[in-house]
């Protein structure tokens, strides 16, 4: 089963305008009406909004008349231990949601503000694809440092265990607390003091780069596999729409949340050299292949034609609506 039949499977017999509506005020509302994009007055995340409407107005033109309601905060809105609602967000929790994943508005803008290294987003996807790229071309294989690195903010606790084996065995691990907006002290960074940040692209000169979910998802994962290095996924339960394709062992090495074994994990890979460097090569492969812009375009005219041939109801369109222009700035809004 695709990710996306997974995401309509709730939904075979169809979506109704009653459970339609029960997705009201669980995101952004949305219309399309004669190829055209409208969109309620108010988003929490104006960039964020942006970043999703420059991927539909690419396919406009091939969807018909339609309305949804767009997700545009961090957590999942519906959960599987109630009724289904039909509600389009960019991450969910295996077997714990309903929500119908779309491409993050990251591949376009909208990212987490790292100041002062991203202050408006991690960047465009399509950019980033050739700036990390010409980064990793500088440290092939036989030049990268043999440790693994992490280097983040403390979105949870759950990236202590990593933090204390990088301070006990650093020729192990090299992992890192920088400040997040609720750092006060150097409690927040575990008695140490934070560590300045670095452009995405500085992670390719290591042979072994971690990766943990953030308040939802990680928004990073994608952009460490184009640095040509081997990925520790930590966890499985957070999912974007394109992460059921990456296969562990295969083109990356699953960790579990607890990093029980993250010590012998790593050491596995110093001692493996050749077995994880075609690892990295097939998850570096798959990204590049998979993830091109015009995939995600792709995806987007799937995912909506899907929808609305489910939507049991024509729209009608809704005057309170503002008309939203290809390339129009979310401050005119």
């Amino acid at each position: 089963m695709s990710v996306m039949d997974a995401d309509f499977a709730v939904w075979q017999g169809g979506i109704t305008k009653e459970d339609f509506q029960q997705a009201k005020e669980r995101g952004v509302y949305y219309q399309i009406i004669n190829h055209k994009l409208y969109r309620e007055k108010p988003c929490m995340f104006p960039s964020r909004c942006q970043g999703v409407e420059h991927f539909i107005h690419k396919v406009i033109k091939k969807l018909p008349d339609m309305e949804m309601y767009i997700n545009v905060r961090d957590w999942p809105q519906s959960s599987s231990y109630s009724r289904p609602i039909p509600v389009f967000s960019f991450s969910k929790v295996r077997d714990e949601n309903h929500d119908i994943m779309y491409p993050a508005w990251t591949f376009w803008e909208g990212g987490p503000a790292v100041w002062p290294i991203y202050p408006t987003g991690l960047g465009r996807w399509d950019q980033q694809r050739e700036i990390i790229p010409k980064a990793a071309a500088k440290w092939p294989w036989e030049k990268k440092k043999n440790v693994a690195f992490f280097l983040g903010s403390r979105t949870s606790s759950e990236r202590d265990p990593l933090i204390l084996l990088s301070r006990k065995h650093p020729e192990l691990v090299n992992a890192k607390y920088t400040k997040n907006q609720a750092w006060k002290s150097d409690k927040d960074t575990l008695g140490m003091p934070p560590a300045t940040e670095i452009k995405l692209e500085e992670h390719c000169d290591y042979k072994y780069l971690f990766n943990f979910r953030g308040v939802a998802a990680s928004f990073r994962l994608k952009h460490l596999f184009l640095c040509d290095s081997l990925v520790f996924h930590v966890g499985e339960d957070w999912l974007e729409f394109f992460y059921p394709g990456l296969k562990p062992w295969v083109h990356y090495i699953p960790v579990t949340p607890d990093l029980h074994k993250a010590r012998e994990l790593i050491e596995f890979a110093q001692q493996n050299d050749a077995v994880v460097r075609k690892i990295a090569e097939r998850g570096r492969r798959f990204i590049w292949e998979h993830l091109r812009m015009e995939d995600i375009e792709c995806y987007w005219e799937k995912l909506l034609k899907r929808y609305a041939k489910l939507m049991k109801w024509k729209p009608v369109f809704n005057q309170s609506l503002r008309l939203v222009r290809p390339g129009q700035q979310h401050e005119e809004l």
